[in-house]
């Protein structure tokens, strides 16, 4: 295939080259041997993450997020029920159910660690609300 042909009226097009500082400092053209370095970077969270052992039903929190990683819950043990991340913009006085698209999202019957959500207004809390059926949970909510 050949180039395209340049149709302006002067018959020309300026060029331009971006750059970046290469490995001994000098100008490193981006092409396709050589992209642009970049990459996507949250900050490190410092939120004190909840955590704990279940053998009865209880509300566990609050965790505050600190930024804009995602929030994690891990659940293990040998256990049997329910645990259910809940969000709340006025210090646990009102608990939010999570929902993605109408449908309940945050709800877990199993072990496992999931990246359940990403808060980006500041002062919400959340907190874990589990209902043991039998059994013992280990909880974790973290950033």
């Amino acid at each position: 295939m050949s180039a395209p042909q340049i149709s302006t009226p002067a018959g020309f097009a300026p060029a331009f080259a971006v750059g970046f500082a290469g490995p001994a400092g000098d100008l490193s053209q981006v092409s396709r041997s050589s992209p642009l370095p970049v990459g996507i970077a949250a900050p490190v969270s410092n939120a004190a993450s909840v955590e704990g052992e279940a053998i009865a039903s209880l509300l566990a929190g609050p965790f505050r997020p600190d930024g804009q990683a995602p929030v994690v819950v891990t659940l293990d043990g040998d256990w049997s029920g329910e645990a259910r991340l809940q969000r709340s913009t006025d210090d646990g006085v009102t608990l939010h159910d999570l929902r993605v698209a109408g449908l309940d999202w945050g709800v877990f019957t199993a072990n496992g660690s999931e990246q359940v959500w990403s808060e980006s207004e500041a002062g919400a809390t959340f907190w874990l609300d589990i209902s043991i059926a039998s059994g013992t949970c280990s909880y974790r909510v973290s950033q």
